[in-house]
């Protein structure tokens, strides 16, 4: 395969990285003649959002952590010839080019431990450069867009996070009594378990969970991807972990040595129900089934603990 197989837009990216070699592959892994490995895609129109949420994110992650994360090289939108477009263009479709990283796709104990150092002392230490809490672009999470934006406190932040799937969730029309409970959690709970944090806005995945991590073959450290990121509390970072497991014990017992649980610590399984709450009620939203069920446990222990 050769140069043919590889949109023109990426071709043009390419060849700004690395302009006297020659390319191989098609999309998404792309191979220079000098051996160098590349990820790329190519959306539709209606994908911009997610594209750009993505690239923002990963170099939000760079930022904190290098290194850890994919390297973004080139992103924006392109008309049908592969030149730049701009978003006001009909035709314009959003493109992505980053390092290729060759994982495994489950993390070692080492690397896993790695990574939980590497959290608790690089990425959960970056905070947002005004001072907010959020995100400049939407971001999404699965296919679910959080609408993001800035606030000034994580109780405002979070409120507006659970608030958006709960609308979500309401246009569905079959899942009144989880929204009525939801809207309770939103009145209660979060200002009950949230206001008294004195947290500073730190850069987090979003997503961070067993199927957006890896360990990399060659050097054996971890690796995620896919994020959709924000800034938020960093124990935030660690709920759906816990809901679909994945992650050693030493995980945990590692990223807390380096950073300790936010004060008041003991609220901190309180907390926990209440971020893995989003995960669940993003679930709902995205797939039904039992996950409402999920939802509303943890809601009725958040009411039942929380005045």
């Amino acid at each position: 395969m050769g140069r043919s197989d590889i949109p023109a837009v990426i071709l043009k990216c390419l060849q700004k990285i690395e302009p006297d070699a020659s390319y191989s592959g098609t999309i998404p892994r792309i191979e220079s003649s000098s051996g160098k490995r590349y990820f790329a895609k190519v959306g539709s129109a209606s994908e911009k959002d997610q594209f750009f949420g993505e690239a923002e994110s990963l170099n939000a992650i760079k930022k904190a952590a290098a290194g850890l994360a994919p390297q973004m090289f080139a992103w924006g939108l392109a008309d049908s010839d592969g030149d730049e477009a701009t978003s006001s263009q009909s035709n314009a479709k959003p493109y992505f080019l980053s390092e290729y990283k060759d994982f495994s796709g489950s993390l070692t104990d080492k690397a896993a431990q790695t990574l939980a150092k590497r959290l608790a002392t690089e990425m959960h230490r970056s905070t947002s450069e005004n001072g907010k809490f959020g995100f400049g672009v939407p971001t999404f999470c699965g296919a679910t867009r959080q609408e993001n934006g800035w606030s000034d406190t994580w109780e405002e932040c979070y409120d507006k996070l659970i608030g958006g799937l709960l609308d979500g969730l309401g246009k569905k029309g079959r899942f009144t009594e989880l929204c009525r409970k939801g809207e309770e959690v939103r009145k209660r709970v979060i200002p009950h378990l949230l206001r008294s944090l004195k947290i500073e806005p730190v850069i987090l995945h979003g997503d961070l969970w067993s199927g957006n991590t890896g360990t990399d073959r060659v050097t054996g450290e971890p690796v995620i991807f896919d994020p959709s990121s924000y800034y938020g509390h960093n124990e935030a970072d660690l709920a759906i972990a816990r809901i679909f497991g994945g992650f050693p014990s030493s995980f945990y017992n590692t990223y807390h040595q380096n950073l300790p649980k936010s004060e008041p610590a003991d609220q901190y399984e309180l907390r926990a129900d209440l971020y893995e709450l989003y995960h669940y009620l993003n679930h709902t939203l995205l797939f039904g089934g039992s996950y409402a069920g999920s939802a509303t446990h943890k809601m009725d222990r958040l009411l039942r603990e929380c005045p």
